[in-house]
């Protein structure tokens, strides 16, 4: 637990105003979509699994940031919120998670790094990632909490928008925040690649962790800032 960077951006306030935002938009679509009569001609439907997805997505990444000691300058508050969002998504246990992910950054791309897979090939290496980080608990934590949903709320409803996007989720985490960055060979000092600047297309895609190097060279920088890194490491060249 010591191993949380000081911070390099002054985040005030914002970073829990964007981090319970996150949260509050994930439980408000779902309540909505979980609502919502399924009909497969209707694009409403397919729309709202994207934006679950990005939200459940959203929810991992201000996981992520509290581990980095970047939600809140107060650690207690800091460590509830990663905690409370990675609980979110599907009950990932954040303690779990912390001493992980520090590993990926101290040993990146080597065969101590958890988050890489040596093979370069997607499927094995995401098998590989989430063997990492999935467990048996929270398998089970989310067939019992299935069940006592559907006894409430339309089970069609819960598997679509519960439960679909959160595995659309690992898959939009492992591509663009894992597997993209860090295949192939990188000769650079974080053996990160990063995506061509496109401030769009980064948040859509990956709350900006496409720009890797740049979280990789300013890990003390929230998720919403990323772009600033990327647009001045772009003007250093």
């Amino acid at each position: 637990m010591n191993n949380i960077k000081k911070t390099s951006y002054s985040i005030g306030n914002t970073g829990v105003i964007i981090a319970l935002s996150i949260i509050l938009f994930w439980f408000a679509s779902l309540y909505f979509l979980i609502s919502l009569d399924i009909l497969w001609s209707n694009p409403l439907v397919y729309l709202g699994i994207l934006i679950q997805t990005h939200l459940y997505t959203g929810l991992f990444i201000t996981a992520h940031d509290a581990m980095h000691g970047i939600v809140s300058e107060n650690k207690k508050l800091n460590h509830t919120i990663g905690w409370f969002s990675a609980l979110l998504f599907s009950y990932n246990f954040y303690w779990k998670l912390f001493p992980k992910h520090h590993e990926h950054h101290r040993f990146v791309a080597t065969d101590k790094d958890p988050d890489y897979h040596p093979s370069g090939k997607f499927f094995i290496w995401y098998l590989s990632f989430i063997r990492q980080y999935v467990s048996v608990w929270q398998i089970l934590l989310m067939a019992v909490t299935f069940n006592i949903l559907k006894l409430f709320l339309p089970t069609e409803n819960l598997v679509v928008f519960w439960m679909l996007p959160a595995v659309l989720s690992t898959l939009q985490l492992f591509y663009f925040g894992t597997y993209l960055p860090h295949m192939g060979e990188s000769d650079n000092k974080h053996h990160s690649n990063s995506q061509s600047k496109n401030h769009f297309w980064a948040f859509i895609s990956c709350y900006f962790f496409g720009y890797h190097y740049e979280h990789h060279d300013s890990p003390g920088t929230p998720w919403w800032r990323l772009w600033k890194i990327k647009e001045d490491l772009e003007q250093d060249i």
